[in-house]
């Protein structure tokens, strides 16, 4: 593509503070990365997966938990009477009956009231394993990490979004920072062609309905200066708070000799896009949730051991025991099996998602190459507009002051060239804006 020699033709420097900041492109990229409130909400999504990640890798581990238990009731939990003579062997009966008198043998089958466990103490410590979940573990972990990259790509997304937005703030910038010098050169020209018609006025060669047209136009330039100051002023308070800048006085300077290289074919591989890639992260972890579902409703066992005290005999007590256990849900298949179907259909879903917004990955990358192609013509006839207008412009004042033409005219040629101006810097910024979207549509 020819090189922007004439680019900056139609305007002259206005002055800037030397004190004001300079940043490029890059430098404001960088810094709203670095400080964008939404790049750091990824990046603690980003942390959180991690952690939950973590977390379900505990459950591998054997389950500890101890238990404690200390009571005092009224009156003794267990209650009953006991008759001696009833519960003695018979033969220790007779011998009884031999030896004792008659009142001792009354006392025998007097019933004795018992009371038991008015207090104590328990506790116990117990450690299960898992051993079998129905995959419930192993795909809690998975699923774990899914939701782990998951993050990570929305990441990108938000690093993709955040670029896209600074270079489009950047760019408006630079546009009305260059209609400002476009504005500054025009008003420069205005004048000297006030002092043109001024004197041509006062010669009696021309009218002063010339000079008036002159200052109406100057009265429209200052309009306009104070429009595109007051976006300036708006746009770096809004970039200042994008990408975490300190200060609002500061400027920027692209370098208008080079153009960014348009892409010379497309790129139709859409494996690298993070969007194509969180399409299949929500397939994996549909299928993962519909693994999990069905492993809810099989049995789980488990084995563990446990260590135990008790004085609920008034005597101190302990003892270590060894289990196993097996859990089997029965009713539970009844909405259980709903629920697998259910996982199933948004797995379905998940899958034809993928197939679906795939196609439309693909037309969003013909697109971009288009705009991006269409832009960059553009941007080749702003070219050589501005060249043209700037003859036009030329030739009229010549034409003026030679008196074949009218002021109307060379106002309407002044008009032409601060359009053409206008426009090449709108057509510089679009075109890299569209690039910046055509790479990111094709994950360069």
């Amino acid at each position: 593509m020819k090189k922007i020699v004439s680019f900056m033709v139609c305007a002259v420097c206005y002055g800037l503070t030397t004190t004001a900041q300079t940043y490029t492109l890059q430098q404001l990229k960088d810094s709203a990365l670095n400080n964008n409130i939404a790049i750091r909400n990824a990046r603690h999504s980003i942390d959180a997966a991690k952690q939950q990640r973590k977390e379900a890798f505990t459950k591998y581990f054997p389950n500890i938990s101890g238990t404690g238990l200390w009571f005092n009731a009224n009156k003794g939990m267990a209650q009953t009477t006991v008759t001696p003579s009833e519960v003695m062997p018979p033969s220790l009966s007779a011998t009884f009956a031999q030896m004792l008198p008659a009142e001792a043998l009354v006392e025998l089958a007097t019933p004795i009231p018992l009371s038991m466990l008015k207090n104590g103490t328990v506790a116990g410590v117990t450690a299960t394993q898992p051993v079998f979940a129905g995959g419930q573990i192993i795909n809690g972990n998975r699923l774990a990490k899914v939701g782990e990259d998951v993050s990570k790509l929305q990441l990108r997304l938000s690093e993709n979004q955040v670029e896209k937005a600074t270079e489009q703030y950047y760019w408006q910038l630079v546009s009305l920072q260059e209609k400002m010098k476009t504005i500054t050169a025009v008003e420069a020209l205005l004048a000297d062609i006030k002092k043109d018609v001024d004197m041509a006025v006062r010669a009696g060669v021309a009218m002063r309905n010339d000079l008036l047209q002159v200052q109406l136009r100057q009265n429209d330039m200052g309009s306009q200066r104070l429009k595109v100051e007051n976006g300036i002023s708006v746009l770096k308070l809004i970039m200042a708070q994008y990408c975490g800048l300190r200060d609002t006085d500061f400027s920027v300077k692209p370098n208008y000799s080079q153009v960014a290289a348009a892409p010379s074919s497309l790129s139709t591989t859409i494996a690298a896009l993070p969007e194509y890639q969180l399409l299949q992260k929500q397939v994996e972890a549909a299928s993962l949730q519909h693994k999990m579902e069905v492993g809810k409703n099989l049995p789980t066992v488990a084995v563990g051991a446990g260590y135990n005290y008790h004085n609920l005999l008034e005597n101190n007590h302990t003892f270590g025991m060894v289990f196993a256990t097996v859990s089997v849900p029965i009713s539970d298949w009844w909405g259980g099996s709903h629920a697998i179907k259910r996982r199933k259909i948004e797995q379905q879903k998940a899958q034809d998602q993928l197939a679906d917004n795939s196609e439309l990955l693909v037309i969003r990358m013909q697109k971009a190459y288009n705009d991006v192609v269409e832009a960059q013509q553009q941007l080749q006839i702003a070219q050589r507009s501005i060249e043209q207008a700037e003859e036009n412009l030329r030739l009229n004042r010549d034409y003026y002051r030679a008196g074949t033409s009218k002021m109307s005219d060379l106002l309407e040629a002044q008009l032409l060239y601060q359009q053409a101006c206008d426009k090449q810097t709108d057509a510089f910024a679009d075109y890299h804006n569209k690039l910046l979207e055509y790479k990111q549509a094709t994950a360069q």
